[in-house]
């Protein structure tokens, strides 16, 4: 194969990254915009040692969960955002409920008996497949004209409005096809809180100039009232945050008195929810980012029984920071993932219960291989379509120690 050629292939299963896998010849090719048990005609995009990528440009044979994709942008060679908008929504939950379970087996050594007794099925939130993301960075080309990047690319792919947008961001005057035009931004960060405010930054060379709306937005989660900076660290869909506080709370029903550790805990939304069921026990929450550490010193201001550390969570563990012993633990880590060392500590300090809230399938499997190392066991496991239309999924995982 070559790049730019077109071969006609049958597709197999789904696999991580929004792709389906398929073989020519013997050669895995990772397809896109493609569904199990298709016959399309796939562009060659890439090539590399062992395995080929490759976008469907024509289908022969279709599924029966193909859709027309709602958004023109969302083809071959155009934005690369959305990896699903041509998958019914309800076979979109089937497509990363098997990428975690192929995840969970293949990284995280669990056998098919173990992934099925955790019973898992992503879920989708209120409000639909568009329409929900609350914030969009929008790349400017060297035109000046905002839009979005295609698929592994730093190529801007203009468009005149994002469908999977906040109805409150797809209104503002940003984009090419209401005149707009950044000559001096290389981004546009756009927000619609849950709050009600609305914002927009342009950024130049990394440092943010107001344009419209308040650059400090107010969140409501958790049954409280948050200020954070537009662009700080927050849940991109309006119900995603009460969602996972709901399953960290369901899964580690915190007791009264119980201490608690919340790493990586950014505004502090997890510690806040923990301190309302632990009454006066002592919560640590652990964050590196300055944003978020000022962001959880001042909305968590009134909770005298957290503390909040800055620092990385490595470092905080390994320099005793925070010390054992420890009841419950919620551990939120980045894409990357907690890792071995990280799982380590956690073990040693003796947490009746852990929650591990995951925006990864394959850093959160390689970190289930990490606790079962130790002894410990994945006793529950959800899983929400936080990103619909993408190929992203949340989990939520309980880690019980050898004893329980």
């Amino acid at each position: 194969m070559e790049e730019a050629e077109r071969v006609e292939l049958t597709v197999d299963s789904v696999a991580p990254g929004g792709h389906c896998v398929a073989r020519v010849d013997g050669q895995v090719v990772f397809v896109r915009h493609a569904l199990p048990g298709e016959r399309v005609v796939a562009e060659v995009t890439e090539l590399h040692r062992g395995f080929a990528r490759a976008d469907a440009v024509a289908v022969l044979t279709a599924s029966p969960d193909r859709v027309e994709p709602p958004c023109p942008y969302a083809k071959p060679g155009r934005c690369g955002g959305c990896d699903l908008q041509h998958v019914a929504p309800a076979a979109q939950l089937d497509w990363k409920t098997a990428v975690v379970r192929e995840q969970l087996t293949r990284l995280g050594g669990l056998t098919d008996g173990q992934v099925d007794a955790l019973g898992l099925r992503v879920a989708a939130l209120p409000g639909g497949p568009l329409g929900w993301r609350s914030r969009v960075r929008y790349a400017v080309d060297a035109a000046g004209r905002a839009g979005l990047l295609k698929h592994r690319s730093h190529e801007v792919v203009p468009v005149d409005r994002c469908l999977i947008a906040h109805p409150a961001i797809q209104e503002l005057p940003v984009l090419a096809a209401g005149g707009a035009r950044w000559p001096d931004a290389d981004a546009v960060e756009t927000v619609a809180s849950t709050g009600g405010d609305v914002s927009v930054t342009a950024l130049a060379a990394g440092t943010p100039s107001p344009v419209r709306g308040p650059q400090r937005v107010r969140e409501r989660a958790a049954g409280r009232a948050w200020t954070l900076p537009a662009s700080g660290f927050w849940q991109v869909h309006p119900a995603a945050a009460d969602t996972l506080v709901g399953a960290v709370l369901d899964l580690l029903d915190p007791r009264p008195g119980e201490t608690a550790w919340d790493l990586y805990g950014g505004a502090g939304l997890f510690a806040a929810a923990l301190a309302g069921r632990v009454g006066d026990a002592r919560i640590t929450l652990v964050e590196s980012a300055e944003q978020g550490v000022a962001a959880a010193r001042e909305n968590l201001a009134d909770l005298p029984t957290v503390e909040v550390v800055a620092a990385r969570v490595e470092a905080a563990l390994r320099r005793r920071r925070v010390t054992g012993p420890v009841d419950l633990v919620v551990l939120d880590p980045p894409r990357s993932g907690a890792g071995a060392p990280v799982v380590r500590d956690i073990a040693a300090a003796g947490p009746r219960a852990v929650a591990y809230v995951a925006c990864d399938p394959a850093a959160f499997a390689r970190d289930v291989r990490a606790f079962t190392g130790l002894g410990w066991r994945l006793a529950a496991l959800r899983g929400f379509d936080l990103f619909p239309m993408t190929q992203h999924v949340e989990l939520v995982g309980l880690f019980l120690p050898p004893t329980s």
